[in-house]
């Protein structure tokens, strides 16, 4: 593959964001809300200013709720529902997990919700990290026609899970599209690509900026317990992105 077909999707969570990595050469984004919690479901709002202001493919998170991938009728309902309208906003495809409680991909719902997609391309997120067995996952991922499989072999980065994710493109990377993904970064893509030559990979890529306030209670938080900082917002680095690409085709 010549590194020019690599592609470099960024995940983020804002239009700023999506903004700013398309200026910075990446091919596509996972566009999702609340990346605190690993990104879930963003605003129809959101996604139509960015389909307003940006022609960069924008892949959509469909995930109503943080925590695990086990979710309720009606949270289902939910993902349903949501998959429908950003599918009909013009959505470049759709990215999700279930999971049973017994840690297999959930084959009956998954289905459904790729009915509600086609003919989108659907991407089953790092739920799949969360399965028993990854081979059997793999291998019902494939069965079931999903597109892209986003994992980082089982592990918290792709660099401590390189050894799977070497197995897993070597076995399914003609059936399937495995695409790297947690903690990539400037320091490692090198690394990580002379061991696995995937073709895409995923990033998040940003950079921290203060806060435009200048009156700032210190006493008072919107969050709970564990708390991110008020006054520091979090966006894709523009200029990160940019070295990202410049790196990895180079």
């Amino acid at each position: 593959m010549k590194k020019n077909d690599i592609a470099i999707e960024i995940c983020l969570d804002s239009v700023q964001s999506i903004l700013a990595a398309e200026a910075g050469g990446a091919s596509r984004v996972e566009f999702c809300s609340d990346l605190f919690e690993g990104g879930l479901t963003p605003t129809l709002g959101a996604f139509q200013v960015a389909k307003e202001k940006s022609t960069i493919p924008i892949n959509v998170m469909i995930r109503p709720r943080g925590g695990d991938f086990c979710y309720s009728d009606v949270e289902f309902k939910t993902m349903l529902a949501d998959a429908r309208l950003f599918k009909e906003a013009g959505a470049n495809a759709l990215v999700f997990g279930i999971l049973t409680p017994e840690g297999r991909v959930d084959k009956v719902r998954s289905k459904q919700l790729l009915a509600v997609a086609s003919p989108l391309e659907v991407t089953f997120h790092r739920a799949f990290d969360m399965t028993r067995d990854p081979y059997e996952a793999m291998e019902d991922l494939i069965e079931i026609g999903v597109h892209r499989v986003l994992t980082s072999g089982q592990e918290a980065s792709v660099p401590e899970g390189l050894d799977l994710l070497s197995d897993l493109l070597a076995r399914y990377k003609e059936k399937i599209v495995i695409m790297p993904g947690a903690g990539i970064t400037e320091r490692n893509i090198q690394k990580v690509h002379s061991v696995l030559h995937a073709k895409e990979y995923h990033m998040y890529l940003h950079s921290e900026n203060a806060s435009l306030m200048t009156y700032r209670p210190d006493h008072i938080y919107m969050g709970g317990l564990l708390r991110q900082p008020e006054f520091l917002l979090q966006h894709t680095d523009r200029g990160r992105v940019e070295r990202m690409v410049a790196t990895v085709r180079s």
